[in-house]
């Protein structure tokens, strides 16, 4: 399983520069050289993926209610900032295979939706990067929703994400055969990062958005970082190559 690492990832699309979780931010991170991009994907009412990171409406549209509440001819009409809409997951997916672009594919179920949510993603993952030159990278908070992407989709690298790691994520990650650790820059601690040291585990720390952060996470070890100022290290993402790994 291969997996081409770069250092900097979009956060959610294009940082805090367009709209979030749209394609007017995918195309904007490609622009400015970003070589990955991170997104979330659920569910609308009638089970189709979509790029959203919250439960509910209201923060990032101008729709009201919860996602996996509203069909899909209500939900593709909403404004996601500045015109654009909420895409869907094949658009995302079609612009990141367009661009070259990492895709980190974050499952993100709303609550009662596990399952549903993985076992469309993980299906849908594998069909989108079909025969792909750069394969995405699947992660999710919800270890249910990774050990399903193992199942249906194993071909698709995986990561474990958390807000603080936990003792026993070397087992987790076991379990799962996931390629990759995320955790909150500001709760990763050392002795966790030294453990994924010794065992040549990529750790990918969010959200980082002062150049003072992610040089003290780069020069701790850190692989790669998501960033919601993406004009802050355009410069340095265009220079950066990744890292190849995987065996």
């Amino acid at each position: 399983m291969q997996l081409p690492l770069p250092r900097w990832f979009a956060h959610r699309g294009g940082g805090s520069l367009a709209p979030e979780n749209t394609l007017a931010g995918i195309r904007l991170a490609a622009r400015l050289g970003y070589r990955a991009v991170e997104f979330d994907v659920m569910l609308s009412a009638e089970g189709t993926p979509v790029v959203i990171h919250d439960e509910t409406l209201e923060r990032t549209t101008n729709g009201v209610g919860r996602v996996c509440d509203t069909p899909d001819i209500v939900l593709f009409a909403l404004d996601a900032g500045g015109g654009e809409r909420i895409p869907r997951f094949a658009e995302a997916a079609a612009l990141c295979r367009e661009y070259g672009l990492l895709a980190n594919v974050e499952i993100k179920p709303a609550a009662g939706y596990e399952r549903q949510t993985a076992e469309v993603v993980a299906r849908q993952t594998s069909a989108l990067w079909h025969g792909a030159a750069v394969m995405p990278l699947i992660s999710s908070f919800s270890l249910e929703a990774v050990a399903i992407a193992r199942n249906l989709a194993p071909e698709i690298p995986r990561g474990l994400l958390f807000e603080r790691v936990p003792a026993d994520w070397q087992q987790e990650m076991q379990r799962v055969q996931a390629l990759t650790l995320h955790c909150n820059a500001r709760h990763l601690e050392d002795g966790a990062l030294a453990e994924a040291h010794a065992k040549g585990i990529p750790v990918l720390c969010y959200t980082v958005n002062t150049p003072e952060q992610a040089q003290d996470l780069f020069g701790r070890g850190v692989s790669a970082v998501f960033t919601d100022r993406l004009d802050l290290f355009a410069a340095e993402t265009s220079a950066y190559k990744g890292l190849q790994l995987g065996g």
